[in-house]
């Protein structure tokens, strides 16, 4: 849907990691954005979708949980995806009108749209599938019409003390931060049923002859899964590994080795002690 697309958009700053892959985000991830007198405070959370494992019920149990500390809800779709099977699973946990919360659309993907006359009936079908207070269709990818998004939710906002200071733009540890951009590398450079295999975990972080070093493990559910992310002579490790390091440096201003094991860990997702291990339950 372009959820993580869209907030680094709002933010002109990278703090979630983007993936055409489904089920990209496991965590809620709070951006901040801090304009002059305004503090915004996003919350990009995962899919709500019908949950395969526990680790699936862990992510639909953060997601749920934000719509109940938010202001103002983004109900995100795409034209092609509208008001589908998706959508309708998502409006039945979306609040009653009479609560009080504001819920905006935004239809996104607009650029592929070339006769924008097109939008209208989509517009109206919105209007019978749920009272938003505003319909906004936008361009994520190409950041169209952002500025009138952000305009609208700041009208929305109620008044109240800054909860971040000034310069803060997301809750998240530089630890967190990595071990995303790890697992975006591998999502952009794997296929079928790896992306929703892996986890990382960050070993250690340690300053070594003046450079930093950090030392983290990507962890898959089967042999198979672990040989795909190495690769033949470890050339796909040792893309990851490159790339990665490459935004990890730009993240924190400074010169770094990253260090990469691959090791197995079977149905990790399914298995408590494991996703406490691998930090996805509180």
């Amino acid at each position: 849907m372009g959820k993580s697309t869209i907030l680094n958009g709002l933010l002109k700053e990278k703090i979630a990691i983007v993936s055409a892959k489904p089920e990209t985000t496991r965590d809620n991830i709070r951006g901040i954005l801090t304009d002059k007198d305004c503090q915004c405070v996003f919350i990009d959370t995962p899919g709500i979708g019908r949950p395969h494992d526990l680790l699936g019920k862990i992510m639909l149990s953060r997601a749920q949980s934000s719509l109940m500390e938010t202001d103002i809800i983004l109900f995100v779709t795409d034209k092609n995806q509208a008001f589908g099977k998706e959508d309708q699973n998502i409006r039945g946990r979306l609040p009653e009108p009479a609560i009080g919360k504001k819920v905006i659309l935004v239809i996104n993907k607009i650029d592929k749209v070339k006769d924008k006359k097109l939008l209208l009936p989509l517009m109206n079908k919105a209007c019978d599938f749920y009272p938003f207070d505003e319909i906004v269709p936008i361009s994520a990818l190409s950041g169209k019409d952002l500025e009138i998004l952000l305009r609208i939710i700041k009208k929305y906002l109620p008044e109240g003390p800054f909860h971040y200071e000034e310069d803060d733009l997301t809750d998240k540890s530089s630890e967190f931060m990595i071990r995303e951009i790890i697992r975006e590398k591998i999502l952009a450079g794997t296929f079928e049923e790896i992306p929703h295999a892996i986890a990382i975990m960050i070993d250690e972080i340690k300053e070594e002859k003046g450079k930093l070093n950090v030392y983290a493990t990507i962890f898959v559910e089967r042999v198979s899964q672990k040989s795909i992310i190495i690769g033949s002579g470890g050339a796909m490790l040792k893309k990851i590994g490159t790339e990665a390091r490459k935004d990890i440096e730009k993240l924190l201003s400074k010169k770094m080795r990253l260090n990469l094991w691959v090791k197995v860990y079977d149905k990790w997702k399914r298995n408590p002690s494991a996703l406490r291990e691998l930090g996805y339950t509180d």
